[in-house]
């Protein structure tokens, strides 16, 4: 499978799991900003990439647990360096730059974009 048609199943995937239009979904839309995706619905667009896919995506893997709560990784309200560092170990999928330049708590949501989920697929497939 190559990148377009991972992109193009990962759209489906979020159109039906967000009820957004299709034309919504841009590689670099934000899942949480530009697609409203809410906490809730983060279980539901692993469950249909899963079933999508074929793949099993472990619990935290595409998009971390609890980052807010984590004394590790934030400290009044901002991400620390460790905390920035560790996120991008283990989701290397994801972009970080707007984080490091604004570590605020609340540019978390903004690492997940329509292209972090299409390069976690792929590197899910080509394992």
């Amino acid at each position: 499978m190559d990148r377009d048609e991972i992109y193009a199943k990962v759209t489906e995937v979020l159109v039906e799991a967000l009820g957004v239009d299709e034309d919504e979904v841009s590689p670099s839309a934000t899942l949480t900003g530009d697609l409203g995706a809410e906490s809730i619905d983060f279980l539901d667009i692993v469950f249909r990439l899963e079933k999508t896919f074929g793949i099993k995506i472990d619990q935290g893997e595409l998009f971390p647990d609890n980052v807010a709560q984590n004394p590790d990784y934030v400290e009044n309200g901002q991400v620390t360096a460790k905390g920035i560092t560790e996120l991008k170990a283990k989701l290397p999928h994801a972009d970080f730059s707007g984080l490091e330049s604004d570590p605020s708590v609340e540019n978390v949501g903004e690492v997940f974009t329509v292209d972090a989920v299409v390069k976690f697929v792929e590197k899910k497939l080509n394992r």
